[in-house]
């Protein structure tokens, strides 16, 4: 998978949300919140922030929970340019997180910034969902 975010520091467990059964989502995936307490795999930027999943899901195994971690240190692709400390939140294209430069509301902010970056670059991440809001 393109942009897997790659999980370098576990700081919590994952928990389990649910996930619709002919769903198939990858480990590593920035996934989505919906209601209720169900994850789906990020695709538009700005949603709301489940966390990422900490396992595969298969497409229409008959399983209806996947594990999604809200905490941990993780590798992620930036999509922009970013300093150390700055809120991010998802990206038009999956798995890639952006500086969030305007106040939003919700859970869309994913976390903190680790590093400085540029456009493409990898950098690590506090994955942190929150409703904080970013100047």
């Amino acid at each position: 998978m393109a942009n897997e975010a790659i999980l370098i520091f576990q700081t919590a467990l994952p928990i389990p949300f649910t996930v619709a059964n002919g769903v198939g989502i990858e480990k590593g995936t920035v996934a989505q919140l919906t209601d209720p307490m169900t994850a789906v795999a990020q695709s538009t930027a700005d949603e709301m922030i489940a966390g990422i999943t900490s396992t595969e899901k298969i497409a229409s195994d008959g399983v209806t929970k996947v594990g999604v971690y809200r905490e941990g240190i993780f590798k992620m692709t930036l999509s922009g340019a970013c300093i150390v400390g700055d809120a991010l939140g998802s990206d038009e294209a999956p798995n890639m997180v952006k500086r969030v430069s305007a106040v939003v509301s919700g859970a869309r902010i994913l976390g903190i910034a680790l590093e400085t970056g540029a456009d493409n670059e990898t950098i690590l991440v506090e994955l942190k969902p929150s409703n904080a809001v970013a100047d």
